[in-house]
């Protein structure tokens, strides 16, 4: 029971974190997305609670500008960068 607390207590701290660092992290290019979750390593989920960051593709550090190289970790949390392609929104269907 006392790890479910702590669970919570972290995912609410990660999100708090996020909401503190969105803006930041979503005007970074190649960034579609930002959210919390678990910490993916070779294709396999953790334990660990992570600021996960989508991009449409993952690139090495130099084929970026400096200002959009994302941290490894912001506040004790570490970030996760995850490839997603290209999102589009779904329109609503008819009728």
């Amino acid at each position: 029971m006392k790890q479910d607390v702590n669970h919570q207590n972290m995912l609410a701290r990660a999100r708090i974190v996020l909401d503190t660092h969105r803006e930041r992290l979503l005007s970074k290019a190649n960034v579609v997305g930002v959210g919390v979750g678990l910490q993916q390593t070779e294709g396999h989920y953790t334990d660990t609670i992570a600021l996960i960051v989508l991009v449409t593709r993952k690139l090495p550090p130099e084929e970026l500008a400096e200002a959009d190289l994302l941290p490894e970790e912001i506040e004790g949390f570490p970030v996760d960068v995850q490839e997603t392609g290209r999102l589009n929104a779904m329109g609503r269907a008819p009728g």
